[in-house]
């Protein structure tokens, strides 16, 4: 087979909090890529000169897995000067997979997701924001317990356990004291949805111009309290089952609100969104990942690309690739 001659860089961060791929995963990319383009790398960028010297190689293409960078270190994800990559790609001609910019910088601030999934009529749990140097003297919201706490600017299930559950304002400002010490970042409180969780994978058919909508439901093991959530421990452990929806009315409203959500942010080519039935059974917004895992057998997204259209791994980092080249 002959090769395409293309140079593509596949980049990441040294630094966990700042990159969105893993190496393992970016290992898996690489091994699929090289069998079909002349010029794989896998690049690591960790700050402005290392982008500077990406721009300089002009490579054809960047398979992006980092969202910014930082210019002051020492504020890591709260610094207000962060480097968005794709824009400064975009600002150099250079193409890179999935999303913009701004979407990005939607999805990573999970209150402006919220915020913008309200303002496009989109069901989303109530929520308010409690701010890290916040003090919190009396229960002052206007939302009924029990309450999820999560951090405004983590993925991953990043700063998610047992105790994200809160049945009273002790718990609620405990969690709330925990977030803010350990990741330096604000809460976002919303109202606690019980029903069942799902994501979905969303892909470009370069087909058709359309999108494969692939919903999975998703079921954590139970904690001490029998409470099922998809904490960070959960989901690095790939311990979580999956399945197909087999209620087609549910599987359509499902299908129904993520793409709605995914157009609502500004998404492009692939993403996922995550949903969860209120108390009613109506879906609701829960967030989105618009850079999520993509290592085979692992994660929700090649997951649901197998279960519901045996899109296999291969394929899938082939069609993120070509999107990205149709731009061109």
């Amino acid at each position: 087979m002959t090769k395409i001659k293309k140079h593509i860089e596949i980049v990441r961060a040294q630094k966990g909090w700042l990159s969105s791929l893993s190496k393992q995963s970016a290992k898996s990319i690489y091994s699929i890529l090289e069998k079909y383009y002349t010029h794989i790398e896998i690049t690591t960028i960790n700050n402005l000169a290392d982008l500077k010297e990406l721009v300089k190689r002009k490579p054809d293409l960047v398979f992006l897995g980092i969202k910014f960078i930082n210019q002051n270190e020492s504020l890591k994800l709260e610094d207000p000067d962060k480097i968005w990559v794709a824009k400064y790609l975009s600002d150099h001609n250079i193409l890179y997979t999935g999303s913009d910019n701004i979407a990005h910088n939607l999805e990573f601030n999970k209150d402006l997701a919220k915020k913008n999934i309200l303002a496009s009529g989109i069901q989303t749990s109530p929520f308010y924001i409690i701010k890290k140097e916040q003090k919190q003297t009396t229960n002052t919201h206007f939302l009924k317990f029990p309450l999820f706490i999560k951090p405004t600017n983590r993925g991953g299930g990043i700063g998610i356990d047992s105790n994200s559950i809160a049945y009273n304002f002790n718990q609620l400002h405990t969690k709330v004291i925990d977030i803010a010490e350990k990741l330096q970042s604000n809460s976002l409180i919303e109202e606690y949805l019980p029903g069942r969780e799902f994501s979905v994978a969303i892909l470009k058919n370069r087909d058709t111009g359309k999108f494969f909508i692939m919903p999975i439901e998703l079921v954590a093991p139970a904690d001490k309290s029998g409470v099922r959530i998809l904490s960070k421990e959960i989901k690095s452990s790939n311990e979580e089952s999956v399945s197909k929806i087999k209620d087609k009315i549910l599987e359509n409203r499902i299908k129904d609100l993520a793409i709605k959500a995914f157009y609502s942010i500004g998404a492009r080519d692939y993403a996922r969104i995550d949903i969860r039935l209120d108390v009613n059974g109506n879906p609701q917004f829960l967030e989105a990942n618009l850079i999520p895992s993509l290592i085979q057998d692992y994660g929700s997204f090649p997951k649901a690309c197998l279960l519901n259209r045996n899109l296999d791994h291969e394929f899938m980092i082939l069609a993120i690739v070509k999107l990205a080249f149709d731009r061109s």
